[in-house]
């Protein structure tokens, strides 16, 4: 059994780290083409009420962190679902599942 979450725990580290490379691709290449476009394309002027915009940064932040609260209330309510459905796994009367041998006549 410890192989085997051993085994899946490093298959985990491997498509994290596969994925944040890819993802530092992305980023990079999203800011090389970003930069190019600002060199090539005139200045835009400041429009009005843009300052009580909420800043990029926070925007991402506050989705993440809805996201996050809403994984851990998922995370909560299957345990609640696990827990409700213990009983129906668990043997009745303290015998095993398969009574076969004293119940049949």
């Amino acid at each position: 059994m410890t192989e085997s979450r051993n085994a899946g725990q490093e298959l985990q580290g491997e498509i994290l780290n596969t994925v944040r490379k890819s993802q530092d691709a992305v980023v990079d290449a999203i800011k090389r083409w970003a930069e190019t476009v600002q060199s090539i394309t005139p200045s835009m002027p400041i429009l009005p009420y843009t300052s009580q915009l909420p800043k990029p940064e926070e925007f991402v932040a506050n989705a993440y962190d809805f996201a996050e609260q809403l994984l851990a209330s998922q995370r909560e309510f299957a345990v609640s679902v696990l827990h409700a459905t213990t009983p129906m796994l668990a043997p009745k009367n303290g015998n095993s599942a398969g009574k076969s041998g004293s119940q049949t006549k």
